[in-house]
């Protein structure tokens, strides 16, 4: 997509860090809080017209699920967002480039920065192009997101558990945790999110999947370890 304001496609790809290090640039932030709201109206409107019997506690759940820090990292990752952040001396040390907060956080901006530069219909013609196959993957079984419980009933049946070791990284206003679940000793998947909740929802989706994958099997016999590379972020 092309910009008028290039000034917009710039400013929505700094981060706070770069900005304070570069006399006289302003940072994403105000760009993510606009992004944060263009993209809820769009994602709001599509699943209200699209599922006109589901209630509206399950269109909340749906909505919260598509517009997650979550699927934004991943889209953002699948866009290759990351090459082109400005980051400061300190993010760009600390690999700010493959942070899924900073890559969330730049989504939003990026869509806020369509929004000013284009106008309400090609920001809304980004939003579902982008997260359009994320909406109709999280309606397959509405009301059935909470993917510790699935995968906890799943388990049930072989008489074993899912064991969860949460990390945390990032000051206290901006932390970020990553949680991977094991099963036997067993790595099937990682997660990350703003909450440790978030993280564990987002490990046990990518466990599950696994699991139902290999035909529910948990065993010797059942799902490949997932290893690192399985997580979240890249589901």
């Amino acid at each position: 997509m092309r910009f008028d304001d290039t000034g917009l496609l710039m400013q929505a790809l700094a981060h706070r860090s770069w900005a304070a290090e570069v006399a006289g640039e302003e940072d994403n932030e105000r760009l993510e809080l606009l992004g944060d709201s263009v993209l809820g109206m769009v994602v709001t409107e599509r699943i209200f017209r699209s599922f006109p019997l589901m209630a509206e506690g399950e269109l909340a759940k749906l909505r919260a699920e598509v517009v997650s820090s979550e699927t934004l990292a991943v889209t953002a990752r699948r866009l290759d967002v990351g090459s082109a952040l400005l980051l400061g001396r300190g993010e760009e040390a600390s690999r700010g480039r493959e942070k899924a907060s900073l890559l969330a956080d730049a989504m939003e901006a990026l869509i806020g920065a369509v929004y000013l530069d284009q106008g309400w219909p090609a920001a809304s013609d980004l939003v579902l192009r982008l997260l359009q196959a994320d909406i109709e993957a999280a309606a397959i079984e509405p009301g059935e997101r909470d993917f510790k419980t699935r995968l906890q009933e799943l388990l049930a049946k072989e008489s074993r558990a899912a064991e969860y070791e949460i990390s945390g990284s990032g000051p206290d206003h901006e932390r970020w945790f990553v949680a991977r679940v094991r099963v036997g000793g067993r790595l099937l998947g990682s997660g990350e999110g703003r909450s440790k909740k978030q993280a564990e929802q987002a490990a046990a989706r990518v466990a599950w999947k696994a699991l139902a994958q290999a035909g529910h099997g948990a065993g010797d016999g059942g799902a490949r370890p997932a290893g690192d590379g399985a997580s979240a972020r890249a589901s």
